[in-house]
């Protein structure tokens, strides 16, 4: 494999890494609760995706108070 004859300077290296920018962050907005979010991902705040009720925070909630009573 060809390699370099010479070392290429700290600003060489520097002004071809210019272009290695990240880009905002493209969001959705969750048609069930208008919350925005990542697009083909899960709503985080109402648990929905592509129109059906994936994670169901209450029940979830629910059953953490269940599990915090005490047992007697």
């Amino acid at each position: 494999m060809p390699n370099p004859k010479r070392r290429h300077s700290r600003a060489r290296g520097r002004r071809r890494r210019t272009h290695w920018k990240l880009g905002a962050v493209q969001l959705a907005e969750c048609p069930q609760c208008k919350a925005p979010k990542l697009p083909h991902r899960l709503c985080p705040v109402c648990g929905h995706y592509n129109g059906k009720l994936i994670l169901d925070f209450e029940a979830i909630k629910a059953r953490k108070e269940e599990r915090k009573k005490p047992h007697h």
